[in-house]
């Protein structure tokens, strides 16, 4: 059995091993793939996985051995589900590997608005406060999360971890959700999307991108926020509408905007987010950690695994 690994350095640029695939079959692994090249690389291959390389209707079509696509990841739409569906070709992803590790990250960037930590320690590497006529020194007002409303959109396994610890700061905890209220975690209050908007201090973001979803944050939702609150988004970046938030934030209207995800990956150099002093971007790093990645990997071998044994899981 072939299989192919299209960009598999993100997940694994050195630091874990490909020893499980490796005992399924005769394995490549390519650390990066242009759109030009993913036919010619998996064109005798029967299982493929994939991270962020597009696997669509016109690479599908030319494929005929592929009976199996495997995604690096728990969002699948770089691969076109409905083609490999009727090709016979089943598609799996990787559920909540990340759950631990994005909630981090939202706090991360949450408590870097709040308490400007790198702020301080990079002032004091330059000398600052041992130039300080004072004990301490500020240049930003600090907020104590305690008591604060966090507005969380999505309440799935990373949307309730952020649930619990948003709880452990001491703040009130509402949730635009499917979810019925009965099966809300003990304390999480169910709100439209417009009354979250209006009374949370803090929206963060955790819904699939939909049709539905596309830009939600926008010029309009945006008007209906709080002008002192944050913004976060570690989901998809096209929940997003860049030009709208920074708007928001030129006029006063947006406190500070966080975000792990962007529209564009990489961005332009143009982006009117990326210099803007109340914005907080990292580079799609939240799923990174270690332990994230050693997990994904893990469940992608035995999702393979599980394949070959006749009874795929997760999939989609």
């Amino acid at each position: 059995m072939k299989i192919v690994v299209l960009d598999g350095y993100t997940a694994n640029p050195g630091d874990l091993s490909w020893k499980g695939l490796e005992r399924l079959g005769a394995l490549t692994v390519y650390d990066r793939t242009r759109n030009n090249e993913t036919i010619a690389r998996i064109a005798n291959a029967e299982i493929v996985l994939t991270n962020k390389v597009l696997i669509r209707r016109e690479e599908i079509e030319h494929l005929p051995n592929l009976k199996y696509i495997g995604v690096l990841a728990t969002g699948y739409n770089v691969v076109d589900v409905e083609a490999a569906h009727e090709h016979g070709i089943i598609v799996t992803n990787v559920p909540a590997y990340s759950t631990e590790s994005v909630a981090q990250m939202v706090f991360a960037h949450l408590l870097t608005v709040t308490n400007r930590t790198e702020h301080y320690a990079i002032s004091n590497q330059e000398g600052r406060w041992t130039e300080s006529p004072d004990f301490c020194y500020w240049d930003f007002p600090h907020m104590e999360l305690s008591g604060k409303t966090f507005g969380i959109v999505g309440l799935g396994n990373i949307g309730q971890r952020i649930a619990q610890i948003a709880f452990a700061f001491g703040m009130k905890v509402k949730a635009m959700t499917s979810k019925s209220i009965e099966n809300l975690p003990s304390g999480v209050i169910k709100v439209s999307f417009e009354e979250l908007l209006q009374t949370s201090d803090v929206v963060s973001l955790h819904c699939p991108l939909t049709e539905s979803t596309l830009h939600m944050i926008n010029a309009n939702s945006l008007r209906k926020m709080k002008p002192a609150s944050i913004l976060i988004n570690t989901g998809r970046g096209p929940l997003v509408d860049d030009g709208a938030v920074a708007e928001a934030l030129a006029e006063g209207r947006l406190s500070a905007f966080c975000a792990d995800v962007l529209t564009e990956e990489p961005p332009k150099a143009d982006n009117p987010l990326l210099k803007h002093p109340n914005v907080y971007i990292t580079p799609h790093i939240a799923w990174a950690t270690k332990e994230a990645r050693s997990r994904l990997l893990q469940v992608a071998t035995d999702n393979v695994q599980a394949f070959l044994d006749h009874h795929p899981v997760n999939v989609v």
